[in-house]
This record gives C-alpha cells, structure tokens and sequence, in this order.
C-alpha cells in the first residue's frame, strides 16, 4: 500500500540555489563563483593544532556548551572587539555552523503564530526556520541598489505578535553594512519591548575602507536582548568544518541550550580544541582578514573594470554583487545559468533571495579565491 505522504511543511522550498549552481558549476567545468566558500587552505598552524589534539585523545564528545578553551577564547575576543562581557560558563554557546545557530535560536523562541521579521533580500536559511517552528515570516525590504533599512517601514512591520528581528551586518548577498545610526533606530524600535534580536554576524571581521562593524554587542540595549552569532568557518577559511558560536545574556542562552542539546548536542572536540589554540596564539590573524579580503575585492573589481557588468558597491563580506543589463535581458536565474553553461563563471541570481521574486537583473560573485581563480574567471567574464 503506498505511504499517504502528508502535507508538506516547506512547500514552496526546493534544493538549495547554492546547490544547483555548485553542481552546474562541476558539470560544466565552471570556474565556480557562486557558492560562498575560499579555494585556499586554512592556515596550517591551525591544522597541526587539530592533529595535535586528535593523537592527544580528544577524540569523545566536547561538552554540550562547547570547550572551555573555546568559550573562553570567544568571551574575550568579545571583550576585546566589542567591550563586551560575557560569562563563559553560561553566556557562550559553539554551534555546528551558524545556519544551526540560527535555527536553534528560532526554534528556541519562536511558537506557532509569531512574527519574526526579516530583511530582503534574505539569506535562504532563515524563512525555512522560521516556517518550520510555526512561525510567520514578515519581510522588510532593503531596496536596490543601496540595500539600506527603511525603518519606518520597520516600525510599521511590527506587531503584538513580533517575537523575533533577524538582523544581518555585513550583509550577504549585497555586501552593506550597517551604521552605528542603523543600530541605534533598532534599539529605538525593541526598546521596552519582549522582541527579541538574532544577530547573524558571520562576516563580522570583512568590512572594508576603514569602517567598522556594528555589532550588537557594541550597544548595551540591543546587547541584552540579542544573539550574536558568528562563524569559524568565515573567519579562519574552514566553512566545511561547520562550527560557529553563540553569544547571549543567561536569560536568553539558558532557552538557546535548551534547544542545542536536542538538535546538535556537541559540536566536533578536536576541532574546537585546535580553534581555541589558535585564537590565542594568532590574536591578530582575525582582525587582518578586514585587509586580506579588501585586496581581493579590489583584485576582483580590477578584472572586471574593462567588462560590460557594472559593479555595486561592496562595504563588506567576500561577495560582489554586479548589474549585467548592458549585456543580456534575460531573467537573473537564467542568466546565471546561461553564464555557467556558455561563458564558464558560476554566479547566484540575486533574486533567490527575495521572497517577492523582484529581479533587478543582479548577480553575486564570491571573491574569496585564489588570485589565479579570479584572473581566470576576469578574463572569461570580460569577454562576455
């Protein structure tokens, strides 16, 4: 007798954009642009320090929070970045991936009937969680081509069913920033209020031409009803190991843990082990990826300055988002694919990303490659 499939809970999801268009990438022998991940090693220090701990023994389950050594190392880098403090034992929380922060936060607060508002475009994680938990995802709009916040139209979103402002600075996939006035307006509009703010900073340490990142944690009335959540992987070129961190006062971590321990439980020993060694030894290693990355977005722009795309402005993150009307008309999804297929470059339509499908005819590049990949993929997209 065939299974009597229920109703599906995500409906209007399929694979992933980032998916498709790797795979895209690989059949076709595509300089792959698309997905947001370096094409270079990590640093090798940091890889003999996880050898080290794995011949060590640390091999068994890391406790639920994360390593001491872990927490620690993060508690002070919030310290020292942010000025502020967090308490290691009950205020800190490694994640496997922020994606898994995320939910976790959502599932944490968010019960069926809630609003939780968002800002499009949006990274494609965060609706599903939202949905998922029972929630009702309400979007405000970051319009092009500057991606700013409108906040009164922020303040007209929210409701007596807001539970939840999903904030996301530097911003994937358009590269702003926010400012200190953004933070500002943002507590203006939670204060005295039971919303709470999840934080997704995973490009905390990619903002460039000497400004500066605005984290929560800057600001002590956003800091107390927060998440921050950043990412290992962005930081130190390891998206694949797939760990992050949380940071939130006791109130709201005691609800986090809750949730953590029943969708992840631990988070990969060595590995967190190898990343607390290497953050006290190389301090400096973070606060260098500002420049690191400025000069391959500058690297980037510079191939594609004798090109018919017409380059946005990038404040942060390692992506460049580029119009390309002055080539094509066809719809953003489809020339992403035509790119891949006929020029060899794989991109993201910017459009994935707008719950409203609203096509500006804009695409994201990622620049976190080699200088090799990006001459490669200059010279392929300049003849197109």
């Amino acid at each position: 007798m065939p299974l009597l499939m229920p109703p599906s809970k995500l409906p209007a999801v399929g694979t992933t954009i980032f998916t498709v268009m790797s795979r895209l990438a690989a059949e076709h022998g595509a300089i792959n642009l698309s997905q947001g991940f370096p094409d270079f090693s990590p640093p090798p220090r940091l890889l003999e320090r996880v050898a080290s701990h794995m011949a060590a023994g640390a091999n068994q389950y890391a406790p639920m929070a994360g390593a001491t050594s872990l927490r620690e190392a993060i508690a002070e880098k919030a310290g020292a970045l942010y000025g502020a403090g967090y308490d290691v034992e009950a205020e800190v929380t490694v994640t496997a991936g922020a994606t898994q922060a995320i939910f976790t936060a959502v599932s944490a607060f968010v019960r069926p009937g809630d609003e939780v508002i968002v800002f499009a475009p949006v990274y494609d994680s965060y609706i599903p969680a939202i949905e998922l938990n029972g929630g009702r995802a309400v979007v405000a709009t970051l319009r092009f081509p500057d991606y700013r916040p409108d906040w009164s139209e922020v303040a007209a979103l929210i409701t007596p069913q807001t539970r939840m402002i999903i904030v996301n600075t530097p911003h994937n996939p358009s590269g702003a920033i926010w400012d200190a006035a953004d933070m500002a307006e943002l507590e203006r509009l939670t204060c005295a209020t039971g919303i709470i703010v999840v934080a997704d900073e995973v490009y905390e340490h990619m903002v460039f031409d000497g400004r500066r990142h605005e984290s929560v944690m800057r600001h002590p009335g956003l800091r107390e009803r927060s998440l921050a959540i950043s990412s290992f992987g962005k930081t130190y070129h390891i998206t694949g190991w797939k760990i992050a961190y949380c940071l939130a006062p006791r109130e709201l971590m005691a609800e986090f843990r809750k949730a953590h321990q029943y969708v992840v439980f631990a988070v990969n020993h060595p590995l967190q082990l190898a990343l607390a060694d290497f953050m006290r030894e190389r301090t400096e290693f973070a606060t260098e990826l500002a420049a690191f990355y400025q000069a391959k977005r500058d690297a980037f722009r510079q191939q594609l300055a004798g090109s018919r795309f017409v380059l946005q402005p990038c404040a942060g993150t390692y992506f460049q988002l580029a119009r390309y009307d002055a080539i094509s008309d066809l719809p953003d999804t489809e020339f992403a694919r035509w790119l891949t297929v006929e020029h060899g470059v794989a991109t993201i339509p910017v459009s994935v990303f707008l719950p409203s499908g609203a096509d500006n005819r804009v695409v994201r590049f990622c620049f976190a490659k080699g200088e090799a990949t990006l001459a490669a993929a200059g010279e392929r997209l300049r003849a197109v």
